[in-house]
């Protein structure tokens, strides 16, 4: 069965995400929601659907998101019982009504290829809940290091909520605790594939929700973002770096650089930036890198 855990910290679209799960034409599933010690009580809200879908509803006392979200994410999926497939659903996010038939009409196929990753075609949303986005669809197989080329060449888009993990395998990896959760996800799609093969569900959509609420759309968190970006592709290149071909590592260094010259006062960078190229016999691209470097601050200083 599927387990649909909800990190509930915002009330102010949670309806709209809870009547897309009581609205399932396959009720084959089962929601944990955990609540991040929120000012903003949901259980009125709760007990309006109760009965439509099952549920379990745990407070905790502490705030965790605020410090690290990928702990938050970690101690709602520790509500589940036995349930083999794992969705991390967003509290504004929203659920097309076949979202759970359709993972059931693939299962057969799903288990034969032996996929630990499912994806759905995703579309944005505003906080009007009118979609703002052409709908992303995306092939039916598809290497996790190829989708996130293409994510990164502006190819397509992608949120977690849109993915879901065998459990086995994902608790073999979990979320990378990197700042704000950011790009924790696609490191997670990338290691409970085992770097291989993502399964597509296109004749089903996940909505994501795109408001001045959620973490994307901030721009006060700027620090935070440069810092877990750079973590990103430095453990890429670094520890899982054969996963991927001369062209993919080029246009991960060429990611890793522009983080680095975003906040090249960071000495822990420079520290970690001169280890990973000279570790990995990336000579000649450290010259070229550092003579650019010098260029532009010579330019600068004109």
């Amino acid at each position: 069965m599927v387990a649909i855990v909800i990190p509930y910290y915002k009330i102010t679209f949670f309806e709209e995400t809870l009547q897309s799960l009581a609205n399932q034409t396959d009720k084959r599933f089962k929601v944990y929601i955990g609540n991040d010690a929120s000012p903003e009580t949901p259980t009125d809200l709760l007990e309006k659907y109760k009965g439509q879908f099952d549920f379990v509803y745990h407070r905790f006392e502490t705030n965790l998101g605020s410090t690290s979200l990928v702990q938050q994410w970690h101690r709602c999926i520790s509500l589940m019982q036995n349930e083999e497939w794992l969705l991390v659903l967003g509290d504004d996010d929203v659920l097309q009504d076949n979202f759970v038939s359709a993972f059931y009409e693939n299962r057969n196929k799903i288990e034969a290829l032996k996929i630990n990753v499912i994806r759905y075609a995703t579309a944005v949303i505003n906080d009007k809940g009118e979609v703002i986005s052409k709908l992303y669809i995306h092939p039916k197989l598809e290497k996790s290091t190829d989708f996130l080329m293409r994510k990164l060449k502006g190819g397509t888009r992608s949120s977690l909520s849109e993915f879901i993990f065998r459990r086995a395998d994902f608790d073999k990896v979990k979320f990378k605790d990197l700042p704000l959760a950011w790009y924790s996800d696609y490191l997670a799609v990338l290691e409970v594939s085992n770097f291989s093969f993502l399964y597509t569900i296109n004749n089903s959509q996940v909505y994501f929700r795109h408001s001045s609420l959620n973490i994307t759309s901030k721009r006060d968190n700027l620090k935070a973002k440069n810092i877990a970006t750079f973590g990103f592709y430095h453990y890429l290149l670094y520890d899982k770096k054969h996963f991927f071909d001369s062209e993919q590592l080029a246009v991960l260094r060429t990611r890793l650089e522009k983080t680095f010259l975003d906040n090249k006062k960071n000495v822990y960078f420079w520290m970690q930036f001169i280890k990973l190229y000279v570790t990995s016999f990336y000579f000649k691209q450290y010259l070229i890198f550092m003579f650019n470097v010098i260029q532009a601050i010579l330019k600068k200083n004109k």
